[in-house]
């Protein structure tokens, strides 16, 4: 079976939109009972962005089988329910590494090595692997970047062969562009997007469909003008206003019969007609007033949101289940520490406080930390939203005023959190950490089981440090409980506190599975506890009811 590729790329500038366009074209299509795969192609030497500052990447979303990913493929598992892999994710890093790898090898038999072919059939090589491991009929793949940048130029050569490859009726190119809109005439102005589409068609891409991006309403004659100078068919210029909801694209699409379009574009016809009640039943919830509830969140990257972008979405996420609004507070755990905004804590109705890594907020973390324990606060830690907690309850409660993690105070005496003895002789850092899907034992009578009401879960990780097991009869024997454990019983997975309504912390990444139709059990629990506290109703508002 040839899987048939539809090819997603960006113009004028960047962050117009393309993955979560991409994530919700292939809603559409799965929903017409096609078997969709997703990639992205990120054009940085990275290999990928597990190094990188979240200041200048945002998110990592990390996969089950541990690819440390892109942001966009957080969009593309929560728009259309998948379990990607790291098929799913290529960088200039990766396709180089390998290319040199294989001629340091010997492979290409003393032959001279160049970005055609060998960068680009490399690439090519990868974008074919998506779709065949997946047994998929349908590839999205998104090229990251916008066209003219030199270092997506291997890329686009590499798409473009492709339909040579593959033959037309095998493949269809989306092209997303921008349409600024000048204040002082009141005009929307098409020109970059010709420029663009220029660009794309000089070395060799004709777009099958152009996605005009734009804060204003873009009137049918730009439309026209658009098809006109990009050779465009009128209907596949698809006008795309900045919607307020994310959720809300898939259903402004299939009112213009993209999937049809493209669908048509590739000689394929519907498998069923679409189902997309529950869709819209999330996005006319989502629009309903309805009560809110204040969500502070603490972290070290809020003043980008990005960073924390798949949190957001899953508390949202459980808040729609629970009918009820969130008020997101972004709170800066530096400035916590610095004791600036303190009486931020005071106005939020229960905390969460998200992953990290290095020493810069974490004492700010620990102050949310006991704010919440002793407030009887509802509280969420994720990853070193966990360990923060265990800190301060050994600080406050069991009295090791200096406890620390190892990561932070190599000197201190009660290293109540610690590296985990594989990672201790490690010396690169990309890639080496705890990565993605590890199974965690629920014990029987705790909060933990009461959310998830199973036995077992699996769960994806992304951390080196653990609860130190030296001190877990102290915690255990002063009010914490350790809900989560690995099988063998050796690593801490889950810690809450028994004399405390809602104040739980997992080692792992629950927002990773969370889905706007599937909120996590974590995340519905602790939106449930706030409702609760506020004296608010938290009962499913499912489709019907």
């Amino acid at each position: 079976m040839t899987t048939k590729i539809i090819f997603f790329t960006g113009g004028v500038l960047s962050s117009v939109g393309k993955g979560v366009t991409a994530a919700a074209i292939g809603r559409l299509l799965k929903a017409r009972g096609f078997n969709i795969t997703i990639q992205k192609l990120d054009p940085y030497l990275n290999v990928d962005p597990g190094t990188l500052s979240p200041y200048q990447h945002g998110e990592v979303f990390v996969l089950d089988d541990g690819a440390e990913t892109d942001l966009d493929l957080g969009h593309y598992e929560r728009f259309c329910d998948l379990r990607l892999t790291r098929n799913s994710t290529v960088t200039t890093g990766q396709v180089y590494q390998e290319v040199l790898d294989r001629e340091r090898r010997g492979d290409y038999l003393g032959g001279t090595i160049q970005v055609i072919p060998h960068i680009t059939n490399e690439i090519k090589r990868r974008i074919a692997l998506v779709g065949k491991a997946s047994n998929a009929e349908i590839a999205l793949v998104e090229v990251g970047g916008t066209v003219g940048d030199i270092e997506g130029q291997p890329f686009l050569e590499a798409i473009r062969e492709m339909r040579n490859d593959l033959g037309r009726g095998n493949t269809a190119f989306v092209h997303l562009t921008w349409l600024p809109y000048l204040k002082a005439t009141e005009e929307t102005k098409t020109k970059p997007t010709q420029h663009s589409v220029r660009e794309l068609r000089s070395i060799g891409i004709l777009p099958d469909m152009i996605v005009a991006r734009s804060d204003y309403p873009v009137e049918k004659a730009l439309c026209a003008k658009i098809a006109q100078f990009c050779d465009v068919p009128a209907e596949a210029v698809i006008p795309l206003e900045t919607a307020n909801l994310l959720y809300r694209i898939p259903l402004i699409l299939e009112e213009m019969r993209v999937a049809e379009i493209l669908l048509d574009r590739l000689n394929l016809a519907p498998k069923q007609a679409p189902d997309l009640t529950e869709w819209r039943w999330m996005v006319q919830e989502l629009d309903r007033q309805k009560p809110a509830v204040r969500i502070g969140l603490v972290g070290k990257y809020v003043e980008l949101h990005d960073a924390y972008i798949s949190v957001r979405e899953a508390i949202k996420h459980a808040a729609l289940y629970a009918g009820v609004d969130v008020e997101m507070e972004w709170i800066s755990a530096t400035d916590l520490e610095k004791g600036i905004g303190l009486e931020r804590l005071e106005q939020v109705d229960g905390i969460v406080v998200p992953g990290g890594f290095g020493s810069r907020g974490v004492e700010g973390k620990i102050i949310a930390a006991r704010f919440a324990r002793e407030r009887k606060l509802p509280y969420l830690g994720l990853c070193m939203g966990m360990q923060v907690m265990v800190i301060e309850f050994a600080r406050s409660i069991l009295g090791f005023s200096d406890a620390n993690s190892s990561e932070f105070d190599k000197l201190t005496e009660h290293p109540v959190i610690d590296l985990m003895p594989e990672q201790a002789n490690l010396v690169e850092t990309g890639g080496t950490m705890r990565l993605g899907l590890y199974p965690c034992q629920i014990q029987a009578d705790t909060l933990a089981a009461r959310l998830y009401q199973r036995e077992q879960v699996d769960e994806r990780h992304r951390h080196r440090y653990e609860v130190n097991n030296s001190f877990r009869e102290a915690f255990e024997q002063n009010g914490m409980v350790f809900s989560g454990l690995s099988p063998n019983r050796v690593l801490v997975e889950i810690a809450e506190l028994r004399e405390h309504p809602f104040m739980i912390g997992c080692q792992f990444h629950p927002e990773f599975l969370s889905r706007p139709t599937r909120p996590h059990p974590l995340f519905s629990g602790f939106i449930a506890s706030v409702c609760e506290r506020r004296g608010l109703p938290s009962e499913a508002h499912l489709p019907g009811s």
